[in-house]
């Protein structure tokens, strides 16, 4: 006589206790699992956004990357991850100082007085030469105006290059040249005017610079007799004057 079998459908299996524990679920292909690499951009990602909401948060502390690419508090995906990066940093980063630009605007106002101060000083000396040569032609201009005019003073004699000539005036006015001197003459019968002597030019001078022009001409006469007492070169020769001087 068989055993009678249990009934199946009414037996229940009694759990393993050796059976192993269910298995995590596995995350997508897509999303990579954290590691040691990404724990700290996270740490920096906090510590920045903490600094930012609190009022005195240092800006290059904000300016810290949590990830590659990626900026602080953007929980999207980013690049592979990375250590954090500085966008600036302190020393590189400062604003310069205005009071540069303020340097920079003197120095070039200086250079600008010193260029036109130094024009003015140029312009000064040839203002300076520019009335002296004015003065040297009006005095031309008046020696050669009563030149002329000597030259067509009356005369019974022929008139001789180096000779003191005497002008006088008789009295309808009418000028004349005489050889003598009112000493010569004793009394004279006619107004003196005043003594001149001709030069090889066919210039006059006065009686008074007779003198001073004789010994003029005869420095001239010298450095024309002695052409090598002249400075061979074109140099500017300062010998004379350190000589003077010793």
């Amino acid at each position: 006589m068989s055993e009678p079998r249990p009934n199946r459908s009414t037996t229940r299996a009694e759990p393993r206790s050796d059976a192993s524990p269910a298995a995590p679920p596995r995350p997508p292909a897509n999303q990579r699992p954290p590691t040691s690499a990404t724990a700290a951009p996270l740490t920096a990602r906090a510590d920045a956004a903490a600094e930012t909401s609190s009022p005195g948060g240092s800006v290059v502390s904000r300016l810290v990357m949590a990830e590659g690419g990626a900026e602080p508090g953007d929980d999207g995906p980013g690049p592979s991850p990375g250590p954090g990066l500085a966008l600036v940093e302190g020393s590189a980063g400062r604003v310069g100082d205005p009071g540069d630009l303020v340097a920079l605007a003197r120095q070039v106002q200086q250079a600008n007085d010193f260029v036109r101060a130094n024009a003015c000083s140029k312009l000064t000396v040839i203002a300076e030469q520019i009335r002296h040569l004015q003065e040297q032609a009006r005095k031309v201009l008046d020696e050669a105006n009563r030149d002329a005019d000597l030259n067509h003073v009356a005369c019974n004699l022929v008139k001789k290059p180096g000779n003191v000539y005497y002008m006088y005036r008789r009295e309808s006015g009418q000028r004349y040249f005489s050889i003598l001197s009112p000493k010569e003459w004793g009394t004279t019968p006619h107004e003196f005017l005043g003594a001149y002597k001709l030069q090889h030019d066919m210039s006059w001078t006065p009686f008074e610079d007779i003198e001073r022009r004789d010994a003029e001409i005869t420095v001239l006469e010298k450095l024309l007799s002695r052409q090598a007492a002249l400075p061979p070169c074109t140099e500017p020769n300062f010998q004379g004057l350190t000589k003077s001087h010793e």
